[in-house]
């Protein structure tokens, strides 16, 4: 896969499909791969770009401190090194909160916003759970195991969990098969979560944008569709129904085909 030198890093990056740019930005502990049931359909009409932030997959994995802000800035500077103007940008989670900060930050280079499960400012339920997991990654020693036993059970229904157990095991595998992360970069990674604060942001938004959540989502809840819908004017809503927060693996034929069709209404 190629690299790419961006400010201080050097970053990790995948590409596939054809048409207009399509920059896809990990959640948290995640590496370009995570979008892999996505790819499959959008790079039949677009130019898939995925990318290992900062902290994840093979791209550097520096010291210091990391915010949402910083990893937006990153994916600027990639979009630059790789001679991408302008792009439909895409993001669940930690990918959706970079993704606030680069199109409220750099609007000329965002033709749309997707935004699935993510939120527009940390509260205090989500830091306690993010908190949890960064117990938990400490504890064990591995991010991997804390993904499979502390954050996938947050992802998947317990309806999913009962009818369809191999499945869970497969995403478990996937999870464990994927570069490892080292805990301190896992730590760097979700104190950026605990700090995004992207409020004040929403208004600067230009870009026709997308939000998106599973309605058995606890994490990034439709508790905060209020603040995008009243924040961000040329937004639309769509609620995921028997999904928690990760629809991109829970119901992959209807998220791709809904959010497929926002991508296409956008494109050219």
């Amino acid at each position: 896969m190629p690299k790419v030198k961006v400010n201080d890093i050097t970053i990790n990056y995948e590409s596939q499909g054809s048409g207009e740019p399509l920059v896809l930005i990990p959640y948290l502990a995640a590496d370009n791969a995570c979008y892999a049931f996505q790819v499959a359909d959008y790079a039949k009409y677009f130019t898939c770009i995925s990318l290992d932030p900062r902290g994840a997959g093979e791209t550097d994995k520096p010291g210091g401190s990391y915010s949402t802000e910083l990893l937006a800035d990153d994916v600027a500077g990639f979009m630059q090194a790789i001679g991408v103007e302008k792009a439909h940008v895409s993001g669940l989670s930690l990918g959706g909160a970079i993704g606030l900060w680069l199109a409220s930050k750099y609007p000329e280079r965002v033709k749309t916003l997707s935004l699935h499960s993510c939120w527009p400012k940390s509260d205090p339920f989500l830091k306690v759970i993010v908190g949890d997991w960064q117990t938990i990654a400490k504890a064990l020693g591995n991010v991997q195991e804390m993904v499979v036993q502390g954050i996938l059970p947050f992802c998947l229904t317990p309806e999913l969990y009962a009818a369809k157990p191999e499945y869970v095991d497969q995403l478990a595998a996937f999870v464990r098969s994927r570069p490892r992360q080292p805990v301190d970069a896992f730590l760097r990674q979700s104190d950026a979560v605990v700090a995004h604060d992207a409020l004040g942001q929403l208004g600067k938004i230009t870009a026709p944008t997308q939000i998106t959540f599973g309605r058995h989502d606890i994490v990034t809840s439709t508790r905060f569709v209020e603040p995008f819908r009243s924040g961000i004017k040329n937004s639309e809503l769509v609620i995921f129904e028997m999904c928690a927060h990760a629809p991109i693996y829970e119901n992959v034929s209807e998220f791709n085909e809904k959010t497929l069709a926002f991508l296409k209404r956008h494109a050219g």
